[in-house]
């Protein structure tokens, strides 16, 4: 008997990768290589779309031919695309590259997104979206573009985020999915595009450039046979354009189909922490005009999400400080040594030693708050302050952020799942637990995001009836027993919280300040 596969191509900001799956869910093969972004000046952060393709090119012919050695019998039955989320990559008529893709981590549109609050415009696009505008989304990006690089958008002729063009190197298909489409440019609630948000950003004049919204759930585009003889898969296999990879993630988690009122934080490089809404007259858009309101791939329910620009960035930047401190002894050790002593050396120090606000990134934050100017910052240090306390304040404030965005989207659900590169951290399980007073559950899929897009292509494809069928299968077998708070740090995170608010409300003036003087100190 044929072994029936489903294959996920997630594209996302280190690591593009390909995952084969069962039927069932049981990952078969997988095939991943690093990706790669230049940082530019001033904030850019580009990635070559050309390359792009061609490592998911290699990576999904590496894991065919894998397929084809192990499993001889395999049928490959349909392919699903998702990849990181934001970001703006233009494509001429031809199909060719107009320059190349800026990235979610991109900030050069600071300036655009703080003229749009001020005019009330971001106001007016929030109304539809339920999504905070931020320098990290296409609207901002575009909006940049056309005051800067008019030229650019004159060639283009499509407007897509990192997925929409794989799928269209894939299929040939113009095309974008409806969480994309609809928290920049649309209406959570009627899931198309709002000529109200294109106005209000700016951007009449280039209406033409949003393509076809597609749900990949419900429509699948074949499989060119450029593409098949370049993958080793079949000219004509469907193709299910994904919804944006956290979205996949939180689904392949166990945001849906496994317990109702469940939260899914996704702690990556960034983090993202979700609730889902299942009746959207429900939602309730942040008062503060932030966060993300999505389409979700289930008729009539919507995630609501807060997303930190970086997460586990910041423990990567302190396992550097630790690494550097090392190599002037030259006891340098592997990095996952240090990552690994430093979760054993936060779960060994006392709470709120110090207090840590997690914005590592060069980008600023975006959630629950957005400011572009945003900086990491340690506050109470004392000469009793240690590498543990410190490591403790880093973990710590990974999850008071965590809790800052639930907070954002009406609290923290019931039940909340863990996945990401920190999930299999002690310490970050722990703390969350403890911080969010609520049980926390790590997914036993290793790779939620392939398998969201993939049980999207397999409803897609009637393996499923239904999400729901699907879910049964896929997610809540493998998710595991609960980690309970621990009773005598709830109490004290519940003190430390609204200190950890307090003191970054406070601080927006000195980020401004920070960077003006850092632009004159780098200009002589």
């Amino acid at each position: 008997m044929s072994q029936t596969v489903i294959i996920a191509l997630d594209s996302g900001t280190s690591v593009v990768k390909a995952v084969a799956f069962s039927a069932g869910g049981d990952i078969l093969a997988t095939s991943s290589r690093p990706n790669a972004w230049t940082a530019l000046p001033g904030g850019g952060a580009e990635q070559d779309m050309r390359r792009t393709f061609d490592d998911a090119a290699d990576v999904l012919a590496a894991l065919s031919a894998d397929l084809r050695a192990r499993f001889p019998d395999a049928d490959v039955v349909a392919l699903g695309v998702t990849g990181q989320g934001d970001g703006t990559w233009l494509i001429d008529a031809a199909g060719d590259p107009v320059g190349d893709g800026w990235l979610w981590l991109d900030a050069r549109a600071a300036g655009i997104v703080e003229d749009l609050n001020a005019s009330g415009a971001a106001a007016a696009v929030f109304a539809h979206t339920g999504t905070g505008l931020a320098a990290c989304q296409q609207g901002a990006q575009l909006a940049w573009m056309d005051r800067n690089r008019p030229a650019m958008l004159a060639r283009a002729a499509t407007a897509m985020h990192p997925k929409d063009y794989l799928y269209f190197r894939l299929t040939g298909t113009r095309a974008t999915s409806p969480c994309e489409g609809n928290f920049t440019f649309g209406d959570f609630r009627t899931r198309t595009y709002q000529d109200d948000v294109v106005a209000a950003l700016g951007l009449r004049q280039h209406r033409r450039l949003l393509p076809e919204i597609v749900d990949g759930t419900l429509q699948s585009h074949p499989l060119s046979a450029e593409a098949a003889r370049r993958i080793g898969l079949p000219a004509g296999l469907p193709v299910s354009l994904g919804y944006v990879d956290v979205l996949c993630t939180a689904l392949g988690a166990g945001l849906y189909g496994a317990g109702e009122n469940a939260g899914v934080s996704v702690i990556g490089s960034t983090g993202m922490h979700i609730k889902l809404v299942p009746h959207v007259a429900d939602v309730a858009p942040s008062p503060a005009g932030t966060g993300y309101c999505m389409p979700f791939p289930v008729p009539g329910h919507t995630i609501q999400a807060q997303t930190n620009m970086a997460a586990t960035l910041n423990i990567d930047w302190l396992a550097d400080i630790v690494a550097d401190a090392a190599a002037l002894t030259g006891g340098a050790r592997p990095r996952s040594e240090v990552l690994a002593a430093l979760g054993d050396l936060a779960l060994s120090a006392q709470p709120g030693g110090a207090l840590f606000h997690p914005f590592i990134s060069t980008a600023g934050e975006r959630g629950p708050f957005t400011d572009a100017y945003a900086r990491a910052s340690l506050i109470g240090l004392d000469q009793s302050v240690r590498l543990k306390d410190l490591a403790r304040a880093v973990f710590e404030g990974l999850c008071f952020a965590a809790r800052d965005c639930y907070t954002a989207i009406g609290g923290a659900p019931a039940d909340i799942r863990v996945t990401g590169g920190a999930a299999r951290s002690p310490a970050i399980r722990a703390l969350l637990a403890a911080v969010l007073n609520r049980p926390v559950r790590v997914s036993g899929q290793v790779e939620a995001g392939a398998a969201g897009v993939a049980m999207m292509a397999a409803v897609r494809n009637g393996l499923y009836a239904n999400m729901a069928d699907c879910a049964a299968v896929w997610v809540a077998p493998r998710l595991e027993a609960p980690l309970l708070p621990d009773a005598s740090l709830v109490s004290a995170y519940d003190r430390l919280f609204p200190l950890y608010r307090d003191t970054y409300a406070a601080l927006p003036k000195l980020w401004r300040g920070l960077h003006a003087a850092r632009e004159v100190a780098h200009a002589v």
